[in-house]
């Protein structure tokens, strides 16, 4: 696909949010292609939930306006095109693990042997196979995450969009996944990670810095940092929030 021609997988204009009298999202606009790995980097509160309710249309926007795909969000349709991992996992805790993966699955219109067998290739790429028989009240933090990233690549979606994918997976698992994340947008598939590990942000192809609701930075990460005139993405993350702050 000509990336000069294609529709963007994410077009974000202008986006407000406010719940109550406090901003939480503030002027945000956001263009992501498709097949990137794209990162938002941002501590607790930053409004990185809130902007990818916003893209996925869990929620709406106060002011401006999002498109998935060319098209308008939020919209019914497009829900087949993304896989969603929130924070929280949203699992049926006396259900094994595939009969999770079976309840998603059939959500997505998946049934009898495709249904099969995305549920023995999406375990086996979070190392699940030999629990899928397990209750989820059985798992442990760092198997539910899993659990619910393979539920999220069930139906091989265009957009995956993962909410701190990784907390509470051991380094090991964690680097299978993100080796598996960069073979994913190779195959065109475009893919958001919020996260506030440092070293998880520097692996993604741009990154999108939010604090207090707005983007300080949106670039890749070796551009973010020579633009900081620092060595790291942590310390250029404190020299631009810093610098933001003295303008404001």
């Amino acid at each position: 696909m000509d990336e000069s021609t294609a529709v963007p997988a994410i077009d974000a204009i202008r986006l407000v949010k406010r719940f109550g009298d406090r901003t939480v999202l503030d002027d945000i606009t956001l263009t992501v292609p498709q097949g990137e790995l794209f990162g938002l980097l941002g501590p607790s509160g930053s409004g990185k939930t809130t902007l990818i309710k916003l893209i996925t249309g869990i929620d709406r926007a106060d002011a401006g306006k999002v498109e998935l795909f060319g098209e308008p969000m939020p919209q019914l349709k497009m829900l087949q095109t993304f896989g969603y991992m929130a924070q929280s996992d949203a699992l049926y805790q006396e259900l094994t693990g595939k009969e999770n993966m079976a309840f998603y699955g059939s959500l997505y219109g998946l049934a009898g042997k495709v249904l099969a067998s995305r549920i023995q290739s999406a375990a086996l790429l979070v190392n699940l196979t030999d629990h899928l028989d397990k209750p989820a009240s059985a798992y442990s933090g760092g198997m539910k995450r899993r659990l619910s990233l393979a539920i999220a690549l069930l139906h091989e979606p265009q957009l995956l969009v993962l909410d701190e994918p990784t907390v509470g997976i051991d380094p090991v698992l964690r680097k299978t996944i993100w080796n598996e994340l960069r073979a994913l947008t190779q195959k065109g598939v475009t893919i958001i990670v919020t996260t506030h590990v440092m070293d998880e942000a520097e692996k993604c192809d741009r990154l999108g810095l939010i604090r207090d609701g707005k983007l300080i930075a949106l670039n890749t990460p070796e551009a973010i940092i020579e633009h900081a005139g620092v060595h790291t993405i942590e310390e250029a993350f404190i020299a631009l929030g810093s610098s933001k702050e003295d303008h404001t």
